[in-house]
């Protein structure tokens, strides 16, 4: 039965290391880009604005912006 929970215990720790290997993969090409001010500048506007689209969008779904 030890081995039964040690195992389950495993589950978590996969699912973690595979969230931060998808999340590394996806920033590392964009790393070399932050190095030049210019797309810099470009590349965390366009995080913010991706960020502002998605919370008006999910907000006016659900309907949390109208009283």
């Amino acid at each position: 039965m030890r081995e039964f929970w040690n195992n389950l215990l495993r589950y978590p720790r996969f699912l973690i290391m595979v969230s931060l290997g998808v999340f590394w993969s996806f920033l590392e090409p964009l790393v070399p880009l932050l190095k030049r001010p210019t797309t810099a500048i470009a590349l965390i506007g366009g995080l913010v604005t991706s960020f502002l689209f998605i919370t008006f969008t999910l907000r006016a779904m659900l309907g949390l912006g109208s009283v």
